[in-house]
Parts: C-alpha cells; structure tokens; sequence
C-alpha cells in the first residue's frame, strides 16, 4: 500500500461512509468515492483507484442488500436472474473498455442523464406505487428486464461505470412498475454482481490496494446500511428528491470531466 496520511485515511473512510448513504438510497456513490480516490491518491494508477473502489463498493452494496432483503418487498428470483445477466454484461464491458474514449460516451450520458431528471420532474407519480400501479408485469417484461437492465446496464458498468445504480433503480422501476424504495432494493442486489464481476477481474490483474480498501469497506458498510433503513423510513418521495440530486450532481461531473 503507498505512502498515505493519517488525515487522508480519515477523509477516504468518511468519503466511503457518504458514498454508501448515497449508494443505499438511489445509487450513484461511486460520484463521491472515485473522485475522492483520485484527489486523495494523486500518485496512484487509475487501475489501482477503480480496483480498490470496486472492493470498498461491493461491501457497502452487499450490507445494503441484505438490509433491503430483510425490510422489503424484494423480488429475489427476478432480482439474481438480472444480476446474473449484469455479471456477464459487466465483464464483457470491462472486455472492451480498454479500446474505447471515455470522451465519447460522457456527452451520450450526460444527454440521457438530463432527460431522465426532466422525466422524473415532470412526472411527479413516477415511483409510486399507489399513484401509478402500472399494468402486470409479464413474463415479457421480466425478460426485458433481465435482457436490457441486466445485460445493458451491466455492460455500461464495466465499460464506463458513473451512475451505475442510479440507472438501475430508473430502469427497474420504468420496466417492472416498481415503487423506487423496491427498485432500490431490487438494484442492491444486481449492483452487487455488477461490482463481483468488475472485481474479479481487477483481482485478477493484481489492481487492488486491499488494506486500504478493506479499512474503507467498513465504513461505506456502515453508511449503506443506515442508508437502506432511510430509504425504506423515509419512502419513494425521500428517494426520489435524492434522485434528483444525484442525477444533476452526476451531470455536473461529467460535465467538468468532459470540459476540463
């Protein structure tokens, strides 16, 4: 492990605490962890900083998966067969990530990201499952879901990576009518395989710092967890509102990553 001070440790375990919060409650923690990785360990390669992200994130989704498990009304059955389509979409991602700028796609992203924040505005009852039942999910739609949501969202993680469990609670919840306290819930639980996969490989390639990261996974442990019994304390409009947040604050990243 490099050289690190003791008041950047501290900064790095209160930035995991913060970004499993933010990962519990509507996905997208890695907005906070990764930068804070980078600023934080300057001199370190960027294969090093995605692999210990990848293993401090994988701990804190995992306790939040099992909070949401034991809480609410997790569709298990549909919720591995996503995860596991999203294990094999992750690692194919992750295959072809090397030949291809990320300068690319952060424009496509930030355009859909917009879009998805003018939907959500603009559609107050979206997420709720009272307001808006929706029609039975068929079979067709669960394949759909494990198809597009699982394969696609999982490809998307291992090639690019930023906002990957904020689009999985916006899909769950568009695909299979779900509330966005269940869609969180259901999302835990095909993060965790998207992470198991983007670090089997990074293990692979001896990318990952684990002392530090094992130092960090306790903490974004802890704020996951308090997270996930936010979420379910607070409901879908808690949720939502932290949606919202995090989807403009993943714009501005991008933003600034692609202008500067």
């Amino acid at each position: 492990m490099p050289d690190i001070s003791l008041t950047m440790i501290v900064v790095l375990c209160l930035a995991a605490a913060a970004a499993g919060w933010i990962d519990a409650v509507v996905g997208g923690g890695g907005l906070l962890l990764l930068p804070a990785l980078l600023l934080g360990l300057p001199h370190v390669p960027a294969a090093h900083i995605l692999g210990t992200n990848k293993a401090v994130a994988i701990v804190g989704t995992s306790g939040a998966a099992v909070t949401y498990l034991r809480k609410a009304p997790v569709k298990v059955g549909t919720a591995v067969r996503i995860g596991l389509a999203a294990l094999a979409g992750s690692m194919t991602g992750a295959f072809f990530a090397a030949g291809i700028s990320s300068d690319v796609l952060r424009p496509v992203i930030m355009v859909v990201l917009l879009a998805v924040a003018a939907f959500v505005l603009l559609r107050p009852s979206f997420g709720r499952a009272a307001a808006e039942p929706g029609p039975p999910v068929t079979r067709a739609r669960t394949v759909t879901a494990i198809v597009l949501v699982g394969g696609g969202i999982g490809f998307y993680d291992g090639l690019f990576g930023p906002g990957t469990g904020t689009f999985l609670v916006l899909a769950l919840t568009a695909v299979l009518h779900l509330d966005l306290v269940t869609a969180s819930a259901n999302a835990k639980i095909v993060n965790v395989c998207t992470n198991a996969g983007a670090l089997a490989m990074f293990a692979y390639q001896g990318t990952v710092l684990w002392q530090l990261a094992a130092l960090m996974a306790l903490f974004n442990l802890a704020g996951a967890m308090a997270g996930a019994r936010t979420a379910l304390k607070k409901g879908s409009e808690f949720v939502r509102g932290v949606l919202l947040v995090v989807v403009f604050s993943l714009v501005a990243k991008l933003a600034f990553d692609q202008w500067t």
